[in-house]
């Protein structure tokens, strides 16, 4: 009897840019690219490498969700372009006091 195949996840992208870059899905390597060169020109002239770290940070992040799930964070980028565009809220979407009500209601607060 053959044992089911194990599914794994990727391991994440390293933290190098182009490491990041390679795990972005095609639409949002332009958004990178810009933000990774805003964030080297701030570099250069504040001669510090605090934006730079943050924003490979934070591009590191979304090359890991894309990674988990490519389809699912697709969806997402669609439904928020969507929601930008045309200024509606998703169908069945809650409001962030919504959100926030439910936690108290739950924490007792």
């Amino acid at each position: 009897m053959a044992t089911p195949a194990m599914h794994f996840p990727p391991d994440p992208p390293d933290t190098s840019p182009r490491a990041i870059r390679a795990a972005l899905l095609p639409e949002e390597v332009d958004a990178f690219d810009a933000d990774y060169r805003h964030a080297l020109k701030t570099a250069a002239e504040a001669l510090s490498l605090d934006e730079l770290r943050q924003t490979l940070e934070h591009w590191h992040r979304i090359a890991r969700m894309t990674q988990l799930d490519p389809a699912a964070h697709r969806r997402m980028l669609q439904r928020a372009d969507r929601t930008l565009r045309t200024g509606e809220p998703q169908p069945g979407s809650v409001s962030a006091d919504q959100v926030k009500a439910l936690l108290r209601e739950r924490l007792g607060l």
